[in-house]
C-alpha cells in the first residue's frame, strides 16, 4: 500500500458512495465512482426525481435527512448544506414550534443541534452529484456494473487489489469501497474469491407503501407541530416533507397482511387511507396538492450487518471497506439510512488518514467506530422489529378470538406498547424537557438507549404513565383495521 492519496474505487453512486467520494477527495485521494444505473446528471431537482434508479428502488419513498446529518454538512462540508438549501431543501426546527400544549415555550441552549432537513432522496443525491463530479480528483461512471473484485495473495490473507466491470474492463485501486445498498453484492463477491462473510440478518416484518405529492399554489402545509405519525399495530404511518413544495404519505403494513396491501396499492384506496388517519389526514385533503407519483411499494425490508472482520479482528479481506447499507442497514421506516450512510464515510475517511500503509490497523480502527456509531441503532431497530410483530401476532390473536386482551398484562410488547402511548407521547408533548430528549434520540444525536438511561428523563415520563387516569384519553391515532378496510371497499 503506498503511503499518501491513494486510488479508491467506490461501488454505487448513491448516497453512500457519493459521501465516501467527498469525504475521501477532500482528504486528497483520487477516486473512481462506479455506478450501475444509467443516470445522466439532470438540470433541475425536478428532473432527478425521474432517474431510473433500478438499483435504488427507495429513491422515490420517504427519506428523513436527520438532525445527524444536518449537523454533520453544517461542520465539514458546508458547502453542501448551502447547495441543498439553494436546491430547495428546507430546515425543520424542531425547538421553533412545539406542541401545542407545552407551556415552557421558551428556547434553550442546544436548540440550534435540533434541526433536520426537509429534502427528497434524490434531490439531495442530485445535490451531491453535482459537488462531486466537479471534484478534480472524482472520475464517475455510471451505466457500469462491477462483476467482481481483482484480488492478490498478501500472506494469509487476499488483498483487494480492484474492480472487474461487466464488460470485463479491469479498474486497479489501492482501496475499493462498497457502496451498493441493501442489495449488494459483496457476500456473493467474497464467495468467488473463497471467503465466506458472517451476515447477520433479519426481517422488518413490514411491507411499505409510499406516494409523493406536491401543492398547489395556493396552497400551504397543514400547520403541524411534532412528530407527523402512528402506529396502529396493523398499520404504521407518517408524512415526511420534501423539497419545492413536495411531501411524500408512508403507510407499512404487515408482510403476511395480502388484504391491507393489495388495497392499498391502489392510488384512491391509498389517499382514503390517508384521509382516516389524524395525522395525514391535511396532507391528504383534496384540493390541496397533486399526486406526483404512483403508489410505490417496496418488500424484502430486513436489518442486516455484514461482518468485515473475523473472530480474531483481522479483516477477512484486506483494502476492501463497505458504507452504509452494505455494512449495516436498518428498517427503512426509521429514517436512519442516508444519514448513517454520511456518517460511515466520515468515519471510513477518519480510519484512513489515521492509518493510511496498515490494512489491519485501519480495518480496526473503521469497524471499532462503525460498533460505536452504528451497531446501537441495528439493535434498536432489531428490537423494534421484534416487538412489533409480538404486538402484530397478539393483536391478530385477540380478534381471532384466540387470546383474551386481559391475559397480556404482562406482555413486555403490550407493556411497551402502553409505556410509549400513555407515558412517553404525552409527556412529549407537555414536557420542554422529554421532548428535547425524543428529538436528539429520533435524530440520532444520542444512543438509542439515551432516554431509559437518563433518570431524570424516564422519571418524568413514568410520571406521565402514572397520571393517566387523572387526564382525557389518548388521542385516537386510526380506526382499527376492520373499520380501515371498510374505508377502502367503499
Amino acid at each position: 500500500m503506498p503511503e499518501g492519496p491513494q486510488h479508491v474505487v467506490v461501488v454505487g453512486a448513491g448516497v453512500a458512495g457519493l459521501g465516501t467520494a467527498l469525504s475521501l477527495s477532500r482528504a486528497g485521494h483520487r477516486v473512481t465512482l462506479v455506478e450501475r444505473d444509467p443516470t445522466p446528471l439532470p438540470a433541475t431537482a425536478d428532473a432527478a426525481f425521474e432517474w431510473d434508479r433500478r438499483g435504488a428502488p427507495q429513491v422515490r419513498h420517504s427519506h428523513a435527512l436527520l438532525a445527524r446529518l444536518r449537523n454533520l454538512l453544517r461542520d465539514r462540508y458546508p458547502d453542501v448544506l448551502d447547495r441543498l438549501l439553494a436546491a430547495g431543501a428546507t430546515e425543520i426546527r424542531f425547538c421553533d414550534n412545539p406542541p401545542p400544549e407545552m407551556a415552557d415555550r421558551e428556547p434553550r441552549d442546544g436548540d440550534d443541534e435540533l434541526v433536520a432537513l426537509a429534502c427528497r432522496r434524490t434531490t439531495f443525491e442530485w445535490t451531491l452529484r453535482k459537488i462531486v463530479v466537479d471534484l478534480h480528483d472524482v472520475t464517475l461512471t455510471h451505466g457500469t456494473a462491477v462483476e467482481d473484485l481483482l484480488t492478490v495473495d498478501d500472506g494469509d490473507r487476499l488483498r483487494a487489489a480492484g474492480v472487474v466491470t461487466a464488460d470485463g474492463t479491469e479498474i486497479d485501486a489501492d482501496l475499493v469501497v462498497a457502496a451498493l445498498g441493501r442489495r449488494s453484492a459483496v457476500p456473493r463477491w467474497f464467495a468467488a474469491h473463497g471467503v465466506e462473510l458472517d451476515v447477520d440478518e433479519e426481517d422488518t416484518g413490514i411491507v411499505y407503501l409510499s406516494r409523493f405529492y406536491r401543492l398547489h399554489d395556493d396552497a400551504e402545509p397543514p400547520e403541524t407541530s411534532g412528530p407527523l405519525g402512528g402506529d396502529l399495530g396493523y398499520l404504521k404511518y407518517g408524512v415526511f416533507p420534501g423539497d419545492n413544495r413536495t411531501y411524500s404519505v408512508t403507510l407499512a403494513v404487515q408482510t403476511d397482511d395480502g388484504e391491507l396491501r393489495a388495497r392499498l396499492l391502489d392510488a384512491d384506496n391509498f389517499d382514503r387511507a390517508a384521509r382516516a388517519l389524524p395525522a395525514t389526514a391535511m396532507w391528504a385533503e383534496a384540493g390541496r396538492a397533486d399526486a406526483i407519483t404512483p403508489v410505490e411499494v417496496m418488500g424484502g425490508l430486513v436489518n442486516r450487518r455484514v461482518h468485515y472482520l473475523d473472530d480474531t479482528g483481522e479483516p477477512f479481506m484486506l483494502g476492501f471497506h463497505a458504507v452504509g447499507d452494505a455494512h449495516t442497514c436498518t428498517n427503512p421506516l426509521y429514517g436512519r439510512g442516508c444519514s448513517l450512510a454520511m456518517v460511515q464515510a466520515d468515519l471510513l475517511a477518519d480510519a484512513i488518514r489515521a492509518q493510511p500503509d496498515d490494512a489491519v490497523a485501519r480495518a480496526r480502527i473503521y469497524e471499532e467506530a462503525s460498533v460505536r456509531e452504528v451497531l446501537p441503532w441495528y439493535q434498536a431497530s432489531v428490537h423494534q422489529d421484534r416487538l412489533n410483530r409480538e404486538r402484530a401476532e397478539r393483536d391478530a390473536a385477540i380478534a381471532a378470538g384466540a387470546l383474551d386482551a386481559a391475559d397480556t398484562s404482562n406482555d413486555p410488547a403490550q407493556f411497551a406498547q402502553d409505556i410509549m402511548r400513555e407515558g412517553l407521547m404525552p409527556a412529549v408533548r407537555t414536557d420542554p424537557d422529554v421532548f428535547r430528549a425524543f428529538i436528539r434520540t429520533l435524530n440520532l444525536l444520542t444512543t438509542p438507549d439515551a432516554m431509559l438511561t437518563d433518570a431524570d428523563v424516564f422519571a418524568r415520563v413514568l410520571d406521565a404513565f402514572n397520571d393517566r387516569e387523572n387526564r382525557p384519553p389518548e388521542p385516537v391515532l386510526g380506526p382499527p383495521r376492520e373499520e380501515m378496510l371498510a374505508v377502502l371497499s367503499g
